[in-house]
């Protein structure tokens, strides 16, 4: 465990010093459908966008959205992927979840106090905006939810409302997953 979250730190790292500074200070563009950028332009997005992320999250002191980037990360930059509004993605985990989660395996169930907190960033006209702070909390008292209670943090920091069936609807097409959406396969983090 202690090698991936090194990995990780590394990787992210990297992905954290590639880019212009002149990006850095003007607004971050996408310039190009999402789905069609190369690693080193997520890269430069990323990095033109994580201060605004961790910032915007724990600007009204959202636990989760205040501590979230001490945890483990799960990918080695965001990914774009169908659900979640054609988004940016890249997932956290805490403690209790790390171990489990970072096997990306089918046929399991998340330990109780598991909490997923998903950064995402969407673009629109070509320009990327901080989208919300998706939270998945694994719980033994939501059976209609598969144990899950679904949350978000807003870019500017305030709770979003969500609905735990709206969530659920999606999040329940993975029930052999445990109701998890894993990383994009080429952006996992792997042991290896």
């Amino acid at each position: 465990m202690q090698r991936i979250a090194l990995a990780a730190a590394a990787t992210l790292s990297a992905a954290l010093t590639i880019g212009s500074p002149a990006l850095a200070q003007d607004s971050c563009a996408v310039g190009e459908d999402p789905f069609e950028m190369d690693e080193a332009a997520v890269n430069t997005l990323y990095e033109c966008m994580s201060d605004r992320m961790v910032e915007g999250y724990a600007k009204e002191g959202s636990e989760v959205g205040s501590q979230y980037r001490d945890w483990q990360v799960t990918a080695t930059r965001p990914g774009v992927a169908g659900p979640h509004g054609n988004r940016f993605l890249l997932t956290f985990v805490n403690d209790i979840a790390a171990e489990q989660y970072l096997k990306f395996e089918e046929d399991i169930t998340m330990p109780v106090g598991s909490v997923l907190a998903k950064e995402s960033i969407s673009s629109k006209d070509g320009t990327a905006r901080v989208g919300p702070l998706f939270i998945m909390t694994k719980v033994d008292d939501a059976p209609d939810y598969g144990n899950w209670l679904y949350a978000g943090v807003q870019p500017n920091g305030k709770e979003m409302k969500v609905s735990q069936k709206f969530c659920h609807d999606c999040h329940g097409g993975y029930d052999y997953q445990d109701s998890m959406g894993y990383p994009l396969e080429d952006v996992r983090l792997t042991s290896n």
